[in-house]
């Protein structure tokens, strides 16, 4: 069993009621990453439901999480014979800190036409970046991410003004990636407003909607995260994802608050 399937366990209190611990080793900063928290919750619904992968998975971040016990309510909503739906409420201290709302489905029973608007961003063999994996956090004992674009932005303080960041991403375990980690690595690349302004502090996610399309072959992700909009402090963050094969296995969106730190 790798770490993240160690850290994203839960356990069952109740038909509707299951209990986890938020580890450290997560986190960015001082508060859980927030695709570490949904994989806690999708762990959850994927023991609650007929079906095994998330299919589409949304979800509100009401107040930040900390690490230690937390217990997560699970609503069932429709189960069907290819999709079950749910929704599932996480609390610690009797607080809601997150609420989501899911359809899972068996991802190795899809089937169907086929069609790409788009192709897996170019970029060399992960093998070659070795002096990119970044460092810098917490959930970097975690996670080997290795950034293919918008690494100046950390190395020499040029920032690009593309709002688009590329990287490799796998365990630092080289634990096999499931659907239920792909809720994860949708939200732990660098937020694209560090690529239009530099690496200023924390982008809160308000919501968050993750679809997974596949479960991933052997090896290392691709994403790439890019925004195309900041209005007013808000910012929205599109998110794709490829497996080592070239499959697509996931997309992402985000809404994000921009918050830049006052000139002094």
């Amino acid at each position: 069993m790798g770490q993240f399937e160690q850290d994203t366990a839960v356990v069952q209190l109740s038909d509707t009621r299951w209990q986890a611990e938020l580890h450290r080793g997560w986190r960015i900063g001082s508060v859980p990453n927030g695709g570490y928290v949904l994989s806690v919750i999708g762990r959850a619904l994927q023991a609650a439901m007929p079906h095994n992968d998330p299919l589409s998975i949304n979800a509100f971040y009401m107040s930040p999480c900390s690490l230690g016990p937390c217990e997560i309510e699970i609503e069932p909503l429709k189960f069907g014979r290819g999709t079950s739906f749910g929704s599932a409420s996480l609390y610690q201290d009797g607080e809601l800190k997150v609420r989501a709302t899911a359809a899972y489905t068996d991802l190795d029973k899809l089937a169907g036409e086929t069609w790409m608007g788009a192709e897996p961003p170019s970029a060399p063999a992960f093998e070659t970046l070795a002096g990119r994996r970044a460092e810098l956090l917490e959930i970097h004992e975690r996670v080997d991410s290795r950034l293919v674009t918008g690494h100046e932005v950390f190395e020499r303080g040029e920032i690009p003004g593309t709002g688009e960041f590329v990287a490799y991403l796998q365990h630092l375990d080289q634990s096999p990636i499931g659907s239920v980690d792909l809720l994860m690595f949708a939200d732990i690349m660098p937020p694209p407003p560090f690529a239009l302004f530099g690496p200023f502090g924390w982008v809160p996610t308000i919501e968050i909607t993750v679809q997974c399309r596949a479960v991933p072959a052997p090896g290392p992700l691709l994403g790439r995260m890019k925004s195309r909009h900041l209005t007013a402090g808000i910012i929205e963050v599109d998110g794709d994802f490829w497996d080592s094969t070239g499959q697509l296995v996931a997309l992402a969106r985000q809404t994000m608050k921009v918050r830049l730190p006052k000139s002094s």
